[in-house]
């Protein structure tokens, strides 16, 4: 089985690096050379985007969101006109579910079948091989391609038909997002109260309120890392398209809209590709306080 995947940035190319580690032959494209080049000194062939839709049984995109992943695909001269009947598409990237449900169809005229698998984990569980895959499509095509996305991550989960993994991941970010402020909010009014931050962290992450984001995020608002695992520009995409999902379908989603308000100022100020923990930079802008410091 021949692999393509295009799309090699924070997350790609590490996805990339454990493809090849599992001993799939894959062939990659980027719109820069470098992550290629590298990722050739590992046993991947780079390639254009016609290459890729010709000689390749699967072809995955890694890209940042839905105007990105339907011209790849289905813009003039894209991937989708060079693919075989029979082949699959995967999208790894966290797009619109509108859309994944727009490139299924188009796809399914031309007898390809396609999953959208997003990821949750940031940078390093794409280093580690340890993300969480949220997954759409017929169940038949999942089950054959489920140890395929098993060699990126260590949970692969079918949430319904195409779009449905899209979905998952908005709730996902959603809770994620959310998660991130409160942890800002609470870690703020410890240092302004005079409780050391660190204290509170390791007195709480073991309780109710510990959690994954939690372990992940008070570390760095403590030692003022801002190293993006995900970047702020990338949240703001993520909740942009979790705000237009809900206001389709008429969910209420305030909390979204209050984070998305946050994340938008921060970018505003010139953290977009910094880590979304700088929301902790918002309180210190309210506050005066520095988180840890």
């Amino acid at each position: 089985m021949k692999i393509g995947l295009i799309g090699l940035g924070i997350m790609g190319k590490p996805m990339a690096r454990n493809l090849l580690k599992a001993g799939y032959n894959l062939m990659v494209n980027n719109l820069t050379e470098a992550p290629m080049k590298e990722l050739a000194t590992y046993g991947a062939i780079p390639a254009t985007q016609p290459e890729i839709g010709e000689q390749c049984d699967v072809v995955m995109t890694m890209l940042p969101n839905s105007p990105q992943v339907e011209e790849v695909m289905l813009g003039e001269d894209g991937v989708a006109a060079h693919m075989r009947p029979g082949t699959v598409f995967i999208d790894m990237s966290s797009i619109n579910p509108v859309a994944s449900k727009k490139i299924a169809a188009v796809l399914a005229e031309k007898n390809i079948e396609m999953l959208d698998a997003p990821v949750s984990g940031g940078e390093p569980k794409a280093i580690d091989g340890t993300l969480s895959f949220m997954v759409g499509g017929k169940q038949e095509v999942f089950d054959k391609y489920k140890d395929l996305l098993g060699a990126m991550g260590t949970s692969v989960v079918r949430c319904g038909e195409v779009g449905a993994g899209n979905t998952t991941k908005l709730a996902n970010q959603i809770i994620v997002a959310c998660n991130i402020q409160a942890l800002a909010e609470a870690l703020t009014l410890a240092q302004k109260a005079g409780v050391d931050p660190q204290l509170v962290f390791e007195a709480i992450r073991g309780g109710l309120a510990g959690s994954t984001v939690m372990n992940a995020k008070a570390p760095m608002m403590i030692e003022g890392n801002v190293k993006p695992g995900f970047k702020i520009d990338l949240h703001i995409k993520d909740l942009n398209n979790a705000l237009d999902c809900a206001h389709a379908i008429g969910a209420p989603v305030p909390m979204t809209a209050e984070v998305q308000e946050v994340l938008q100022w921060l970018h505003n100020q010139g953290e977009g590709q910094n880590d979304h923990s700088c929301i902790a930079h918002y309180y210190e802008k309210l506050t005066g306080i520095q988180i840890g410091r």
